[in-house]
């Protein structure tokens, strides 16, 4: 099994979509008007609006509710990628921080609210623990 994707149900696709392609430097696939992908190099971030919900049947999924999910992103200095979000992002729920498990995090919202987290691995077991993969992002400063 592969984990491939995480899927958001918008209202609104065209301003969320513009948010995730400004926030991570990423230009989305667009496959229809109701559906764009932003893809890296390990997952990819489907984006898709409420119009898609009538092809799984009704009710299954509500924009603009979601309470429980991180859409995490791996960067090289999360203190950099602070630095230029700031300009462009209206507030914060958390500047970065370093997390008791070894990654230095800052935390947002996208437009309809999802918490979205970028993330570098600072101490020695979080970047042995990421970089397990080939290709890996290297972290700007592995003795933080």
């Amino acid at each position: 099994m592969d984990f491939v994707s995480i899927r958001i149900i918008t209202d609104q696709i065209k301003p969320l979509v513009a948010f995730y392609e400004t926030i991570t430097g990423l230009s989305a696939t667009w496959f229809t008007d109701d559906f764009a992908e932003l893809a890296t190099p390990s997952c990819t971030l489907a984006i898709g609006s409420t119009r898609t919900l009538a092809l799984f049947g009704t009710d299954v999924a509500q924009p603009a509710a979601n309470r429980s999910a991180i859409i995490e992103f791996r960067v090289s200095d999360v203190d950099a990628e602070y630095s230029r979000l700031a300009k462009i992002i209206g507030g914060f729920v958390q500047t970065p921080t370093t997390m008791p498990w070894g990654n230095r995090s800052l935390l947002l919202r996208d437009p309809d609210g999802n918490l979205v987290n970028f993330f570098t691995p600072v101490s020695a077991e979080a970047i042995r623990k990421f970089d397990r993969k080939a290709g890996a992002v290297a972290p700007a400063d592995a003795t933080a």
